[in-house]
């Protein structure tokens, strides 16, 4: 009997996860199932430039997992029961049920509640790709007013500070003010939070920082202190929650609903259960948690194959580096960094101040990122790594159980190649 993979969730971690697993296992010992609630390959960390304008592709996963003998399934997951190992599934057709023997969770995070008064009905965020699409349309409908409207970025991550930038620069026709709780880039390094500042300077970002916001109007964001910031559009980039599935399953997880995993990605409650990307709450080699981020997804990601292939094959569990080594910010199409993380390792992040990009493509960094995925990437990414093809381990003395299977398509892509460095 086969074993039964399902992997919740097809974003940058669960993509590349099911991918690399299909390319490591053989079809004849395994039988891998993606389920994702849309069709769509979402390229989540370019939805502030989808809403800015820019036109983003969104691949089919059926494409994308063409000649993997991957199990699509487009239904939104309703219940994981782990004592069962199954998982409840809704869908156009009524939904249903699947049996797992092991679960991979990566339903991801989307944009937290909004507790502010007025946000939740008046700011727009980039969590999904419909909601930066109707961010686009507001910024559309302001452009075309030609009177200088306003727009209000709350939120001083990575997320808040490229939205702010990437609409800066592809609507110059709008002012954009970028509202920070504590001091601008505090996490970067003193030589970062300079250029950081540049750029926004050079856009005509106008920055508060320190600034907490009390409440959201239709045309106004309100500050702490009585001040109060016209707003012909309020995104909201505050932060990101998960949901409650796995804690309602009773998953150990965090106060925020994380899955605590151990060194493996491995839930510490239920053996069976792995958890990746922004819903696995995972300690790395630093000894600090590593944050929701695409960067974290493919760190995690590769633990978590690592982990699986050896509890299946037999084979000596690899342990990959939990550690950020760089790190890409995009501050619009002329302006990005490379973030390098050598001196996070002893408590401090340091970024390039270069303007130059390993990757470079259409004069930002961060498009290699999704090159697994993106179409206008694939080609360049046919041929599958040396010594890697068919998941063959050459220092493994020991013959797997579950016999290595055979690249699909010559000319096709694996869907399991790195996701990215955000």
């Amino acid at each position: 009997m086969k074993h039964r993979i399902v992997v919740l969730g097809a974003g940058y971690a669960g993509a590349y996860v099911a991918g690399t697993l299909a390319r490591r296992l053989s079809p004849a010992d395994t039988e891998i199932t993606v389920v994702n609630a849309v069709p769509d390959f979402v390229q989540r960390m370019r939805l502030h430039q989808l809403a800015a304008g820019r036109d983003i592709d969104a691949p089919k996963l059926v494409d994308v997992f063409a000649g993997t003998g991957i199990r699509l399934r487009v239904a939104r997951v309703t219940v994981v029961d782990p004592e069962r190992q199954t998982v409840a599934v809704a869908d156009d057709g009524g939904g249903g049920e699947l049996g797992y023997d092991t679960l991979v969770y990566a339903l991801g995070s989307h944009g937290a509640a909004r507790a502010v008064p007025g946000a939740a009905e008046h700011a727009f965020d980039i969590a999904a790709r419909p909601s930066a699409l109707r961010l686009r349309e507001r910024l559309d409908s302001l452009d075309g007013r030609g009177d200088g409207g306003r727009v209000v970025v709350v939120g001083d991550g990575l997320t808040g500070i490229e939205t702010a930038t990437e609409i800066a620069e592809s609507r110059p026709g709008l002012s954009v003010a970028l509202v920070a709780r504590g001091e601008l880039g505090a996490r970067l390094s003193a030589g970062a939070r300079g250029h950081l500042r540049q750029a926004c300077d050079r856009l005509g970002i106008t920055v508060l920082e320190h600034t907490c916001v009390e409440a959201v109007e239709a045309t106004r964001v309100l500050c702490a202190g009585g001040t109060a910031l016209a707003s012909g559009a309020t995104v909201w980039a505050a932060g990101f929650a998960v949901s409650p599935i796995a804690a309602v399953a009773g998953l150990e997880v965090t106060g925020d609903g994380r899955i605590v995993v151990d060194r493996t990605m491995r839930s510490v409650s239920h053996p069976n259960v792995y958890a990746i990307g922004d819903s696995a709450y995972a300690i790395g080699d630093n000894g600090r948690p590593l944050p929701m981020s695409c960067a974290s997804a493919g760190l995690i990601g590769r633990q978590a194959v690592e982990a699986i292939i050896g509890r299946l094959t037999g084979r000596k569990i690899a342990n990959t580096k939990l550690l950020y080594t760089y790190n890409h910010i995009s501050l619009g199409r002329q302006g990005r960094d490379p973030a390098d993380d050598r001196r996070r390792r002893a408590g401090e992040a340091e970024v390039s101040e270069r303007p130059e990009g390993r990757a470079g493509q259409g004069g930002h960094t961060r498009d290699v990122a999704v090159g697994h995925l993106a179409p206008d990437l694939r080609h360049a990414q046919a041929q599958a790594p040396p010594g890697r093809r068919a998941g063959c381990d050459r220092r493994c003395p020991v013959r797997p159980r579950l016999q290595p299977s055979r690249r699909p398509h010559p000319g096709r892509p694996w869907p399991g190649q790195s996701p990215c460095s955000r």
